[in-house]
């Protein structure tokens, strides 16, 4: 693992759009520049073998991830509880990008377990789009999920650095975008 000249934590509900935005950042600033950590990996891989789930349907977006959805959440908490750092570490110890994008951060633990290891780095950016959007985009409610702290663990009490609102409008989501790329920008070699 390198130390990165920066660190970007996105965090927002289901559907709000946060690989989208995750995805189109990396690809201004070039994969070598530039890393997408995904905290569900790692969990995801785990989960698949300790219970014989499909690994690649569980890092999609099928409906076969939304049926285990509730037993991943459970089985990461429990694994929290033990190492309340043990994602994390996992997801971040083979990157060499001097920009990291976390792009699913959903737990406190995780918020903190960053900005204690990458302090001067990090920022962190909220993803909020309308219930609305987010049903046209395929969001149900799911009782246990939606309601829980996965989903709501990180509604208050953050200060984000950040706020985007993601509505679908490429104008409007390119205009919050440009300060962001021009951050990370800066924070690489020239």
């Amino acid at each position: 693992m390198a130390a990165p000249t920066l660190v970007l934590i996105f965090s927002g509900k289901r559907k709000t759009g946060k690989d989208f935005i995750t995805d189109s950042i990396r690809d201004r600033l070039g994969a070598d520049n530039c890393a997408i950590l995904r905290l569900a990996a790692p969990i995801k891989e785990q989960c698949a073998k300790e219970h014989g789930l499909d690994l690649e349907q569980l890092m999609g977006t099928s409906e076969y991830k939304e049926r285990y959805r509730l037993q991943m959440i459970r089985w990461g908490e429990e694994q929290r509880e033990r190492d309340p750092g043990f994602f994390c570490r996992q997801v971040v110890k083979d990157v060499t990008s001097p920009v990291w994008i976390v792009s699913d951060l959903r737990r406190r633990s995780d918020l903190e377990w960053f900005e204690t290891h990458f302090t001067a780095v990090t920022q962190t950016v909220r993803v909020e789009a309308s219930m609305e959007t987010r049903r046209l985009r395929g969001w149900s409610f799911t009782p246990g999920v939606d309601d829980g702290p996965s989903e709501c663990g990180l509604d208050a009490g953050v200060r984000w650095d950040w706020t985007l609102r993601n509505e679908g409008g490429a104008g409007e989501l390119e205009g919050q975008l440009q300060p962001l790329l021009t951050l990370a920008r800066s924070r690489l070699a020239p």
